[in-house]
């Protein structure tokens, strides 16, 4: 029969086991958190460097995301989904309030 102490040295080392293990992990997401934000102050430079970039480039450094707004020529995949087209189907001349 193991003794009390063994069972409590036992059951410590696999707590610092899932200690360290839980460590790495932070120290792993913390460096993709890191990359990300480089990358959007990176985003930010670079819309500043154009022409009537600076309102965006400050609202992407300081975490806001900007839609764009429907425009002639824009692709329909950029345009936020409320901003979207309604698909026309055989029956959208149907006035459905009737």
């Amino acid at each position: 029969m193991p003794s009390v102490m063994g069972l409590l040295e036992e059951r410590e080392r696999a707590a610092r086991q899932r200690v360290e293990a839980l460590q790495a992990e932070l120290r792993e997401a913390e460096a993709v958190w890191e990359r990300f934000v480089i990358a959007r102050k990176t985003v930010g430079e670079v819309l500043a460097e154009s022409p009537g970039g600076k309102e965006v480039a400050r609202a992407v450094v300081d975490g806001e995301r900007p839609a764009p707004v429907a425009a002639d020529g824009l692709a329909v995949p950029v345009l936020a989904g409320n901003q979207q087209p309604v698909p026309q189907t055989e029956n959208s001349h149907l006035d459905v309030r009737r």
